[in-house]
């Protein structure tokens, strides 16, 4: 599969895309939203067609437009080759891959990552800082405000819960094996490296990043979310292959997350003195990959520095 992906041309890549609903709008309106999960939900959000032709919708569709791709529509925040919509599939949309609308509807609320109650703009600026790998927006920003209000609208007609079905990833059960390394690079070639390409550095059509980068230094840094091999995991699960979510094992998630998760990336922008204290302090966790040696090399210690600027 590693050697179809290599012999893709741009035009294959961009067609891909299109395809899956990753690359840039042809036509706008609402990609298709799984029926299962519509279902599991009670849930589904307007569709695209119908964001108010007034002042207000105009900030809704730059928020789209952020949303989908960030890197050209905030690049003084965004430090990667990643967009929103690449952990939040659907234009924020789909049930179960972290959907915008029930976000939107769960804060404000405590988060231990940083220790008080964020309010949504705070918890966008996080993704800014860590999946994003840039810098936060300042609050009240238009970039924030666009954001918030296309988030405000997906959210139109939903119930005020803060625990709604479909939002996040569904929990994903403990692996009945240890998650494997060496198991989760024959699942990433057989199934991921023909969109993610053989080294993981997505894949490009032109100038335009169509399949996103899942390590090194144009993706997420160590402080994200998808850090976490359980949340990485719990994405694969539901979301991947593009296009065939659930059709991996549980076991193969497990794996190709923890393959995923154990190279090098942009450095935690909380790092404080050492990789040690900075494991001690924001990694000590089982399902992180930071500070841990793989192959001889001590993860962290060759990360590039967080919030770098990098060609979109």
């Amino acid at each position: 599969m590693a050697s179809v992906a290599a012999r893709l041309s741009a035009a294959d890549v961009a067609a891909l895309a299109n395809h899956f609903g990753t690359g840039p709008r042809a036509v706008p309106g609402p990609a298709a939203v799984e029926p299962a999960r519509a279902v599991a939900t009670g849930f589904v959000p307007p569709p695209l067609s119908t964001i108010p032709d007034n002042e207000f919708g105009k900030v809704v569709r730059q928020g789209l437009a952020i949303f989908e791709h960030t890197g050209t529509n905030a690049p003084a925040f965004s430090g990667n080759a990643l967009a929103c919509v690449n952990c939040h599939l659907d234009a924020g949309r789909l049930a179960g891959a972290s959907p915008l609308w029930a976000a939107y509807l769960a804060y404000p609320a405590y988060r231990a990552k940083n220790g008080h109650v964020n309010t949504f703009e705070e918890r966008m600026q996080g993704c800014f800082r860590f999946s994003m790998n840039g810098k936060a927006p300042p609050l009240g920003s238009p970039t924030l405000v666009a954001l918030q209000s296309y988030a405000y609208w997906l959210a139109s007609g939903a119930r005020v819960d803060p625990n709604l079905p479909g939002r996040g990833y569904p929990k994903l059960a403990k692996p009945a094996s240890a998650p494997d390394r060496a198991r989760g690079e024959k699942v990433f070639a057989a199934d991921c490296a023909f969109c993610h390409g053989p080294e993981g550095q997505g894949q490009q059509a032109g100038a335009v990043q169509v399949f996103p980068p899942l390590w090194g230094p144009r993706s997420f840094n160590w402080g994200a979310g998808m850090g976490s091999v359980a949340n990485a995991a719990a994405f694969v699960k539901a979301n991947m292959p593009l296009g065939r979510g659930g059709s991996l094992s549980d076991q193969d998630a497990w794996d190709v997350a923890l393959f995923m998760d154990s190279h090098e990336r942009p450095q935690d922008p909380r790092f404080v003195d050492s990789v040690a204290v900075t494991r001690q302090r924001f990694h000590d966790s089982p399902m992180s990959m930071y500070g841990r040696r793989v192959d001889g090399v001590l993860l962290g210690e060759q990360s590039v520095p967080a919030g770098g600027s990098t060609v979109h």
